[in-house]
């Protein structure tokens, strides 16, 4: 990891020097102060930037500020004689990663600067290989948050998972499968965007199960502003190199925000049930995603709540909306209300029941499992 090191004292950048170049770490020493650092990171754009004698007046900090800011990739960490609480708070807000003693001590050095290689080597992966499945519903009511947060319940059996609710204004995807109010929701995190890396994406979101999180959406709608598509896009990629499935819980809306959530997801599931209204809304938003240029295998269909006997069938679904590729889900609005109205899971509640059993192998569709693969794929969507 290359590393510059800011110091007025020479012995101190002599000796931090040596303890950073015996752990393999690529060092550039600069004597001086806080005023040099605009310059060492347009310069010599380094992965981390050490920074010692600028911890009395918290104005100081804009000049950390502006290479957070600006050099997102650069982690900074403060070397300080003396500190106040009221300081630490003002240097995290500014970007700082941490702040040490100084003198510091070459293990404490040397622990805080692996702490920032792992961070840095979690999100420097390069594109991860974490599916992003997208959830969308085309009215009112379809479903699509139940089927969502329930689907990702399944999935996190055998999978690590994050569900993001992107439904800014009114989304309440944790509800479904948790009792509590997240502390800290997905408009904390763009407000803090220049501390995302893995550790602080899993810190955000909330533990639903062992292996199934939520970003929660915000509890003021007011919040939805803050979030912007270029935030979405940096979480989404932080996300898809920790995670095996990223689920996107989306509104009907299309703005700039879902947009991105959209072109950055491998699958796009819109969720109808089957009536003219539904199909209509389904129409326009296939025509939609044929603007957009995506694949038709892209987007399958959810037929949610189907009923076999019902007035529209799936050869009349067929006609409306082309040949994409559908998946129904039965009707069983008993189960289905006391799951939501409990905020359990549906297979904790009701394990055989037929939507529980088909979400479960609608997961195991998407993730399969050694020599389960063939004949549950071919059930589920060649059928259809």
């Amino acid at each position: 990891m290359k590393i510059a090191l800011i110091s007025p004292s020479k012995d101190n950048l002599h000796h931090m020097t040596l303890t950073l170049q015996a752990a393999a770490h690529t060092v550039v020493e600069v004597e001086g102060g806080k005023r040099r650092m605009r310059g060492i990171a347009e310069q010599e754009q380094p992965n981390l930037m050490i920074v010692e004698g600028m911890c009395c007046d918290a104005s100081e900090l804009d000049h950390i500020e502006h290479v957070t800011t600006h050099f997102p990739n650069i982690a900074v960490i403060l070397l300080c004689a003396t500190t106040s609480p009221d300081f630490l708070l003002s240097a995290m807000r500014a970007g700082v990663r941490e702040v040490l003693p100084s003198p510091v001590e070459a293990g404490v050095l040397l622990a805080a600067v692996g702490r920032v290689a792992a961070k840095l080597a979690a999100t420097q992966q390069g594109p991860g290989t974490g599916k992003v499945l997208a959830f969308m519903p085309c009215k009112g009511g379809s479903g699509a948050t139940f089927l969502a947060t329930n689907f990702g319940y399944q999935l996190a059996e055998s999978k690590n998972v994050l569900l993001i609710d992107l439904n800014l204004q009114f989304g309440d995807a944790l509800s479904f499968v948790h009792d509590g109010k997240p502390p800290v929701t997905i408009a904390d995190v763009a407000r803090d965007i220049r501390r995302l890396d893995a550790s602080f994406l899993g810190a955000s979101a909330v533990r639903a199960a062992p292996n199934y999180s939520i970003l929660a959406a915000p509890e003021d709608p007011a919040q939805a502003m803050e979030v912007k598509p270029e935030h979405v896009d940096a979480i989404l990629k932080i996300a898809g190199a920790q995670y095996d499935f990223v689920l996107l819980d989306l509104p009907r809306t299309l703005d700039p925000v879902s947009i991105k959530a959209l072109d950055r997801a491998y699958r796009i599931f819109p969720v109808i049930q089957a009536s003219l209204p539904h199909l209509r809304n389904a129409a326009r938003l296939i025509g939609v995603f044929r603007s957009l240029d995506y694949p038709a295998d892209k987007v399958e269909l959810i037929v949610n709540r189907f009923e076999k006997n019902g007035e529209i069938g799936l050869d009349a679904i067929r006609r409306s909306l082309g040949t994409h590729s559908m998946h129904t889900v039965p009707n069983s609005y008993k189960d289905v209300s006391t799951s939501i109205n409990h905020g359990n899971a549906l297979i904790q509640i009701a394990k055989s029941n037929a939507v529980a059993r088909n979400l479960a192998e609608f997961a195991l569709a998407m993730s399969p499992r050694q020599n389960e693969t063939r004949g549950v794929f071919e059930r589920l969507f060649k059928r259809a």
